[in-house]
């Protein structure tokens, strides 16, 4: 069962979401000659909200940044 927003967003903007917010500073290198994969990505969630009675609540950058925050806290308590 696919759980998300049920919006499209392509990769390259998702990546450049992440990226900032978790304060990169480097830059990312996209190559158009080796475009294998899916260039975006948007789930249906038409089951979810049939079955569950569930839909996204958390805007998608709000979901990232508190992903990132527990992903952060985690590894310092790893060390």
């Amino acid at each position: 069962m696919n759980l998300g927003a049920g919006r499209e967003i392509s990769i390259k903007e998702l990546s450049e979401k992440i990226a900032g917010l978790c304060g990169f500073k480097g830059s990312l290198d996209w190559d158009p000659t080796k475009p294998d994969g899916q260039p975006r990505r948007s789930l249906d969630v038409s089951r979810a909200k049939k079955l569950l009675g569930w839909s996204a609540s958390t805007p998608l950058e709000e979901g990232l940044r508190r992903t990132i925050d527990w992903y952060r806290g985690q590894s310092t308590r790893s060390r």
